[in-house]
């Protein structure tokens, strides 16, 4: 039986597959297609900031080269994020759902976390999905320095994981563990790349509020969502695009569903 409420729809860095990914642009536009949730990945500059980059090095998606680590705020500031970015959709059907769009250079700057809770702030009822990237030569310090930015937005410490606008998740056990000392009522993804020996029953460590399986963990598994939510374990899945995996993800009751496509995923979750 299909359950009655149907996944929330997460933006895979924003609506990827229609702007360069980790940009305004993107988000600006996951917005406008409707997506629930906002998913990021954070990384420390050498100065301290936390920017949204996914890879360790700025190659892939910018016109420069080197290693986030390696670089200052004011020297990310000077590239160009739009490096990537598809004139088209991937379908034809969203070519009447997205709007005119014309590239505007400040669209393609390094999109800090702090300018990203200021897009999600006049945005009520999005909720932020924030994942820190490990390992890293800074460590613990990804984690310290998120809290304390939440902190300053009073996102910190909510009354309920429930009502939380900001979700932090991390592929590292450890990286979890510390964003649950720094604030016990934050809510957790520990995101699963396969499921071992530990996980595969569905449980995961107290820390860890919910599972973050792949989707093709599911293909493979797909009683894995009703172990998990045996243990009260919730499922956010990434990263689902194919209508066969977004019919999966809704037959089997996942939770968060993080895609590159909001407009295309929403539309095939309500047809």
């Amino acid at each position: 039986m299909i359950p009655a409420v149907l996944p929330a729809v997460v933006a895979h860095r924003g609506a990827s597959a229609h702007r360069a990914e980790h940009t305004v642009a993107a988000y600006a536009l996951a917005l406008e297609q409707g997506a629930d949730g906002l998913e990021c990945d954070v990384r420390l500059t050498r100065d301290g900031h936390l920017v949204c980059v996914h890879d360790r090095k700025v190659d892939r998606t910018t016109d420069g080269r080197g290693v986030v680590s390696t670089l200052s705020l004011a020297r990310m500031s000077e590239l160009d994020y739009g490096r990537w970015d598809p004139a088209l959709p991937e379908h034809a059907d969203d070519l009447m759902r997205q709007p005119a769009w014309t590239p505007d250079p400040r669209d393609h700057r390094v999109l800090t976390l702090e300018s990203l809770l200021d897009l999600v702030a006049d945005a009520p009822g999005t909720r932020l999905f924030i994942e820190t990237k490990h390992p890293v030569r800074y460590g613990g310090l990804v984690e310290t320095k998120l809290v304390a930015l939440l902190s300053r937005y009073g996102l910190a410490n909510p009354k309920s994981k429930e009502d939380s606008p900001v979700v932090v998740m991390s592929f590292s056990a450890m990286a979890v563990r510390r964003v649950r000392q720094l604030s016990a009522t934050l809510p957790t993804v520990l995101l699963l790349e396969q499921l071992n020996a530990l996980r595969w029953d569905g449980t995961l460590p107290r820390f860890a509020d919910h599972t973050g399986p792949g989707v093709h963990i599911l293909r493979k598994d797909p009683d894995y969502v009703a172990r998990a939510a045996g243990f009260g374990h919730q499922t956010y899945t990434w990263t689902v695009d194919e209508p066969a995996d977004i019919e999966l993800c809704r037959r089997l009751g996942v939770r968060w569903l993080a895609t590159n496509s909001p407009v295309t995923t929403r539309g095939l979750l309500t047809r």
